[in-house]
């Protein structure tokens, strides 16, 4: 990203020589312990110009006593992550397009936290996003050159390093929302396995990108059955990052690489199907994770695997109620192709056991049920391991990034029993997001494993459509947090 974070004392906020002072103000009475800043900010709540509540927001110009020429005061609900993190967004919108060169940022009510600090720099990643890759009409949204986030002494190390820290995450959640905003006949199976390459090449990691002949040669027939309608080459990545020794056990990360998912033979309706670009952003949060991996180099083994084609119809398209044989040996009847992730999911699954690994963690737009259930706000976690499941957690609130644990409980399975092979790849409507996570868990006995179930966060519609990145966060914190 192109602005630099700088620290000062939070009691000097009125002396920062910047174009905007961006400040953020809790519901209560807690202070700055600026006086002239404090005291501006009392006399408009006085006046009723501003309100301490979330959702409040004044805009000042040359305010008296202020060296900034532009005073920005938005309202959180507290000093919470989540809410300060609302607020910056708020406040970051209010400033598009006032050609603010820099930005000083003060938290009122106490030095701002690694979260806070880790905030921020997410926040403007968010805000100065643009994708360009096949508009080049898109106007780019200026960037302060500079951004100086107001802390004490006390905080001053601390916050430099998880402005660190945000800066790879957000780095991260870029690539992956560039990869999941091409449309699919730019990002291709192939076009992933390029990425992969230069992702390698300049983070000091290794790539092999797998061929048909390669795939078919491992006996993945399930991820055959995939992308046998497709023109489109399929791929499997494999990209390795070596933080710690040789022999030490990696985290493996699957994402799920559907560059474009028409259903197959169980073709979607045709509304909104352009929407389907999205169904690789599994793969696009894996591989924006090792971004930031690369970026922050965590004394961690991480593995990213990423299967990767398209589900297309044609003549020699997978059929419903046809049977395939998964590289674990285990058949499989598929009874919808429109069940595709699973299927492709399965067979990087029983891959992942070769690296013999601490824990794997999949990662997939896999079910429009988890949107029925949880909305567009917090991703389906399912877990074999209660500890993995506490670890992934713990990440997504230290990210900001939410999760919601689901059941895995054994009556579930029920729903896949096939008469004509070891399983089906899908049970009744209900329930749709545990029976899928249920499929997968059968290939993962050999290890501690979770699934994220992305549908409902990975992308927005509507006038906002696009990528979100999600959930590059959440997987870089815990990651990092392997590595302690």
């Amino acid at each position: 990203m192109d602005f630099q974070i700088s620290a000062l004392a939070a009691d000097a906020a009125s002396a920062a020589a910047a174009d905007a002072l961006l400040v953020v103000v809790p519901a209560g009475e807690a202070k700055t312990g600026d006086a002239a800043l404090d005291a501006l900010i009392a006399r408009v709540v006085k006046q009723g110009d501003f309100e301490r509540k979330a959702g409040s927001a004044l805009y000042l110009q040359g305010a008296e006593g202020i060296k900034a020429t532009r005073v920005l005061l938005v309202g959180a609900a507290s000093l919470a992550g989540k809410a300060v993190r609302k607020a910056l967004d708020a406040g970051l919108a209010g400033l598009k397009g006032r050609n603010v060169k820099h930005l000083a940022v003060a938290l009122v009510g106490g030095a701002p936290t690694a979260v806070h600090a880790e905030a921020l720099v997410c926040a403007m990643e968010q805000a100065s996003y643009t994708y360009t890759q096949t508009k080049p009409s898109a106007k780019v949204v200026a960037t302060p050159a500079k951004v100086t986030l107001l802390t004490d002494k006390a905080g001053l190390a601390g916050a430099r390093a998880a402005i660190k820290q945000g800066l790879g995450v957000a780095e991260g959640v870029r690539l992956a929302r560039t990869l999941g905003n091409m449309p699919a006949n730019f990002c291709t199976p192939t076009y992933l396995g390029t990425e992969a390459k230069r992702l390698a090449k300049e983070g000091g990691m290794k790539a092999q990108v797998l061929g048909l002949k390669e795939i078919e040669k491992l006996g993945m027939g399930s991820f055959l059955s995939v992308t046998r309608g497709s023109v489109q080459p399929p791929a499997f990545i494999v990209l390795e990052y070596q933080g710690a020794g040789a022999k030490a056990a990696p985290v493996v990360l699957v994402g799920k690489g559907i560059t474009f998912d028409t259903g197959g033979i169980s073709l979607k309706p045709g509304a909104d199907m352009d929407e389907m670009k999205f169904d690789m952003c599994g793969a696009a949060a894996v591989l924006g994770t090792m971004r930031a991996v690369a970026e922050l180099k965590p004394k961690v083994n991480v593995v990213a695997l990423v299967p990767t084609c398209e589900n297309m119809p044609s003549g020699v398209a997978t059929k419903p109620g046809d049977v395939v044989t998964s590289m674990s040996g285990q058949t499989i009847e598929v009874l919808n192709t429109d069940a595709e992730g699973r299927l492709i999911l399965c067979d990087a699954l029983t891959y992942a056991e070769r690296f013999k690994p601490q824990a794997v963690v999949d990662v997939a737009t896999l079910t429009g049920a988890i949107i029925i259930g949880l909305g567009n706000h917090n991703l389906g976690l399912y877990a074999s391991d209660d500890k993995l499941a506490d670890d992934l957690l713990a990440a997504s609130k230290e990210a900001l990034d939410p999760a919601w644990r689901m059941p895995l409980d054994e009556e579930y399975d029920e729903a896949l029993k096939s008469n004509f092979a070891d399983m089906a790849n899908v049970g009744s409507r209900a329930g749709g997001s545990i029976t899928a996570a249920k499929f997968l868990q059968r290939y993962t006995g050999s290890y501690a494993w979770a699934h994220l179930d992305i549908a409902g966060v990975s992308h927005k519609s509507g006038a906002q459509k696009g990528a979100t990145g999600r959930p590059v966060g959440l997987l870089t914190h815990f990651v990092l947090n392997r590595a302690k």
